[in-house]
This record gives C-alpha cells, sequence and structure tokens, in this order.
C-alpha cells in the first residue's frame, strides 16, 4: 500500500484518474444533461451520433469529437455563466463520486502524499469536486476570448500520454518520488505504465 511507499520515498505521488475511476459515470455526458436539459441532451448526441462511432472505429481522434461536441453545447458561452454552472454541478451531483475512491484521496492526503487529479475531462467543472482539498487537478482547459467560451480547448485533451506530460509538469523530477496510478480505461494506460504502484478499477465496490 501507499503507506510503505511514502516511507521508502521522500515523496509519494498518487495520481487519480477522475471519470470512471473517481466517479459512477462519464461527468461529460453528466455535465452536458445537467447544463442544457434533456432534449438538448438528445438532440446533441443524436447529431453527433456518427461521429461517435468514426471515434470508437479509431477513425476520428477522441480529443477532435469531444471538441465539436463541447463547441455545440457551449460556444459564446460567458465564461463566469459556465464557472457558475461548473460549481453548481459539482454541488448537486455529488452522489456521482464513489464514497470509497475518495475516502483513498483523503487518506493521501492525510498520509502527507501529493494528490493529482488527472482528468481528460474538462477542469472548470472537475476542481469543485475537491473544494476544500489540497489537491492539484490536471484537466482539459477551454479557451476564453473576450470573457466568453470559443468552443475550442486552450491546451490538450488530457488522455492517453498527455496525462504524464500534464504530471510532469506538476512534479518534473521523476526520480525524487513514487508514484500511485488509479485508473480505469485505455486513457490512462500510459499514467498506469508511469507509475511504480497500479491501482486498475480500484473503487468498483463501492
Amino acid at each position: 500500500m501507499y503507506e510503505e511507499l511514502f516511507m521508502k520515498n521522500s515523496k509519494t505521488v498518487c495520481a487519480f484518474d477522475f471519470d470512471g475511476t473517481l466517479t459512477t459515470k462519464d461527468t461529460l455526458l453528466e455535465f452536458i444533461r445537467y447544463a442544457k436539459g434533456n432534449l438538448s441532451f438528445v438532440v446533441g448526441f443524436s447529431l453527433f451520433t456518427p461521429l461517435f462511432i468514426l471515434m470508437k472505429l479509431n477513425v476520428m481522434p477522441n480529443w477532435k469529437v469531444k471538441q465539436w461536441l463541447f463547441s455545440w453545447y457551449f460556444k459564446g458561452m460567458r465564461l463566469d455563466d459556465f464557472n457558475d454552472v461548473c460549481k453548481r454541478f459539482a454541488l448537486d451531483k455529488s452522489s456521482l463520486l464513489r464514497p470509497c475512491g475518495m475516502q483513498c484521496v483523503t487518506k493521501a492526503i492525510d498520509t502527507g502524499a501529493a494528490v493529482v487529479i488527472v482528468s481528460a475531462s474538462i477542469d472548470n467543472w472537475v476542481t469543485p469536486f475537491f473544494k476544500g482539498l489540497p489537491v492539484a487537478v490536471c484537466g482539459t482547459s477551454v479557451e476564453v476570448a473576450d470573457g466568453r467560451l470559443t468552443g475550442r480547448f486552450s491546451s490538450p485533451n488530457c488522455y492517453g500520454e498527455e496525462k504524464v506530460r500534464r504530471l510532469l509538469a506538476l512534479h518534473p523530477d521523476r526520480t525524487s518520488y513514487g508514484l500511485i496510478a488509479y485508473g480505469d480505461s485505455d486513457g490512462d494506460k500510459a499514467l498506469l505504465s508511469f507509475a511504480d504502484e497500479v491501482y486498475y478499477k480500484p473503487f468498483r465496490s463501492c
């Protein structure tokens, strides 16, 4: 367990994927439904179904489909309004969090580990789920111009190898710490391969 790894290193970093690992559902889909309502959710996903199929067939990259979907729903929205919805979403949908996953997060903090949430979801709505906790959130960032969302991302989609790059941006000296990683999907494989201790789909019992 991470207590032993912490004792062997001057520092321990615990990196958690968010969607599916600490949550029971994909929060992108849940956020769209929450922010735009059921009808808009159904209409949008009907329009994007062909692109989802191409993505599943690896014909179209994950990030591009995700950005188009995000743009369709949120392009032109004021950043302040978007952030307000993100905060309400985290408050109203706290039941999406897996209790034993959050217990693991707080236990890691109590042990003295540095905790990083590394997620492909938009950091604006991931961060409020951890309000009051000393964690760093590395998510996909949205582009803003004149106070409004452009519909584009200002950072690479935090998926696959990008998760490792984002972690190293926070903790660059890999020899100085032990890394524990928690994930549940193909998007986490690079991060899990990079870690000293790995937990795959660790919180499914709760």
